[in-house]
């Protein structure tokens, strides 16, 4: 048997897995424990083995619970919610304010949590019910919520990317700095979306009366000092890494350790908020940590078939298709995938193959880093089967169909899908911050 056709029985054989329900980290770990046992005899346990040693010595690892628990000590001790407070009276005035103030919410919640679903669980059980009594059209701020939650894999501290920056042997830190202004770029032209739409036509998002926003002034700055706390927390994270002082993983303690002391100077930290955010960050933590073993034992397995190889030959020898060409493919592959797998199941898959096959074309690893988060999200969201949608469905009202959840996502899908159009055609979007930080 050829190592080409041995490598195609080990991603059909993994997909198969993964379409019965199996759980992600073991369908890709089972392939690749069983497919160098197969190869290498009794020696190819030592694959699994070295996979496990190389995680345990990767030193970020530690940042990835530190990033975790800090988001959930502020969503579980409502912290978010005074951040909706404050976008409800700052911004209540413009037509389609509330929408717009969830992005704000959004990209607050992202630089809090770094995942996309902790994003969507706030804005679908705080934003989404206020918004529809306030006569907001029930279609826009579907989607909305769901545009504004997919920021959270993007904006640091992005936990996918770290995953990403394992697998791919890239920085973190680089790959966060890329995603802080493609994030904030997609954020502004949803924001711009919003406004140009509800001014053409109010009723989509009235403004609230004058009486409901009218607060005094120390109200207004108390509020406005609420939304600036989870800013600050990040600020004191990212200032002495970026300037040297501090290395990612001391980082993130000290990200941490400001979420913690927040709570607790708010009186907000109580035993039960403590033992949810403990439980919930072991759960993730644990979930990361076998997807990256799985994944580097089943690349470790998959490189030394020459599968990569194998397939830029295929692509650019065979085929003739130019580098262009096959990123472009590349991604619509993400997209496809999208439609029954989240974003972590879509790298571990892909990794193996797609980033030496990107490296080796020229292209730069963490502008890839960046396109491939985009691109997942906009996978998430796409009909019929996009993951955010159904999640969606499962949190908002009863009067919310599904119907409506996919006309309401339609465009901020196009809206999505031009950032990342400008991203790949100006690369240096996502490059030039870190490029400017790590020059220093």
């Amino acid at each position: 048997m050829s190592y080409e056709l041995i490598a195609a029985l080990m991603f059909s054989s993994m997909m198969l897995m993964l379409l019965t329900g199996q759980r992600v980290f073991a369908a890709i770990g089972i392939v690749g424990v069983v497919a160098a046992i197969a190869l290498y005899g009794t020696g190819g346990s030592d694959f699994a083995f070295s996979s496990s040693m190389k995680l345990m010595k990767w030193y970020p690892r530690p940042m990835v619970p530190m990033f975790i628990f800090m988001g959930y000590v502020l969503s579980e001790s409502g912290l978010a919610s005074d951040l909706y407070r404050m976008f409800h009276v700052w911004t209540g005035g413009l037509p389609g304010g509330l929408a717009i103030g969830t992005i704000g919410l959004m990209v607050l919640v992202s630089a809090m949590n770094g995942l996309s679903v902790a994003g969507m669980a706030i804005g679908a059980t705080i934003a989404l019910p206020e918004l529809l009594r306030r006569g907001y059209d029930k279609r826009m701020v579907t989607g909305v919520v769901q545009a504004g939650s997919s920021l959270g894999i993007l904006v640091p501290p992005s936990v996918v990317l770290v995953l990403y920056a394992m697998i791919a042997r890239q920085p973190v830190g680089q790959l966060w700095l890329a995603g802080l202004v493609p994030g904030l770029l997609m954020a502004t032209m949803f924001v711009a979306y919003i406004a140009i739409r509800c001014r053409l036509n109010p009723a989509l998002g009235p403004v609230l009366p004058l009486e409901e926003r009218t607060v005094s002034k120390a109200e207004k700055y108390r509020l406005l000092l609420a939304g600036a706390l989870p800013l600050c927390i990040f600020a004191a994270m990212m200032v002495p890494f970026v300037n040297g002082w501090t290395s990612l993983v001391e980082s993130s303690a000290i990200g941490a350790l400001a979420a913690f002391l927040a709570a607790v100077l708010k009186r907000r930290m109580t035993a039960t908020v403590f033992e949810n955010s403990v439980r919930q960050t072991l759960g993730i933590s644990c979930m990361f940590m076998w997807i990256i073993l799985a994944a580097l034992c089943f690349g470790a397995v998959f490189d030394g078939l020459g599968a990569v190889r194998a397939i830029e030959t295929l692509f650019t020898e065979r085929l003739g298709l130019s580098p262009w060409w096959i990123l472009i493919l590349m991604q619509l592959s993400f997209l496809l995938m999208g439609t029954f797998l989240d974003d972590t199941a879509m790298l571990v898959i892909v990794a193996p193959l797609y980033v030496p096959l990107v490296g080796s074309m020229g292209f730069d690893l963490i502008w890839y880093g960046v396109l491939y988060t985009i691109t997942t999200q906009i996978a998430y969201m796409t009909p019929p089967f996009g993951y955010n949608l159904f999640l969606m469905r499962a949190m908002a009202p009863a009067e919310v169909s599904l119907g409506d959840i996919y006309r309401s996502i339609v465009p901020f899908v196009i809206v999505m899908v031009a950032a990342l159009a400008l991203v790949m055609v100006f690369p240096q979007i996502a490059l030039w911050l870190p490029q400017a930080v790590y020059a220093r």
